[in-house]
């Protein structure tokens, strides 16, 4: 008798956990839009304001992140201070949009320059220049 009611027991459990475990999770896609602007050769100069812009059109049904963050990296490695993770060059907007505007900080120049964009995953733009 308690042989069988452990395995009605069991089989109960089991079917449970196969039940909320295995039930489908709904699908979300990381998005990676191509940054359009700047572009290699672009120049941009201290105290500028520009439309940093990128591709949506193949955006995905579910993102992960759609909150997106700009960020200043020279020589492949994002800057420290002004335009770095702590102080962006933009942040809190969707990444949706396709295009957001940003204030060229006072930095040294440089032809290393590009821009991260974070969302659901950073993407980086190809060097452009910076010039006083």
């Amino acid at each position: 008798m308690h042989t069988q009611l452990f395995t009605i027991i069991f089989f109960a459990f089991a079917t449970l956990f196969s039940n909320v475990f295995g039930a489908p999770i709904e699908t979300r896609d990381v998005f990676i839009p191509p940054i359009l602007y700047p572009h290699a050769g672009t120049v941009w100069f201290v105290g500028q304001f520009h439309n940093v812009t990128w591709d949506t059109s193949n955006r995905p049904a579910q993102i992960t992140n759609s909150i997106g963050m700009i960020v200043l990296a020279k020589g492949g490695i994002i800057v420290s201070g002004v335009g770095g993770l702590n102080h962006p060059l933009a942040s809190n907007f969707s990444i949706l949009d396709g295009r957001h505007e940003v204030h060229v900080p006072n930095v040294k120049p440089g032809k290393d320059y590009a821009v991260v964009l974070f969302g659901d995953s950073g993407n980086i733009s190809p060097d452009f220049t910076i010039k006083k």
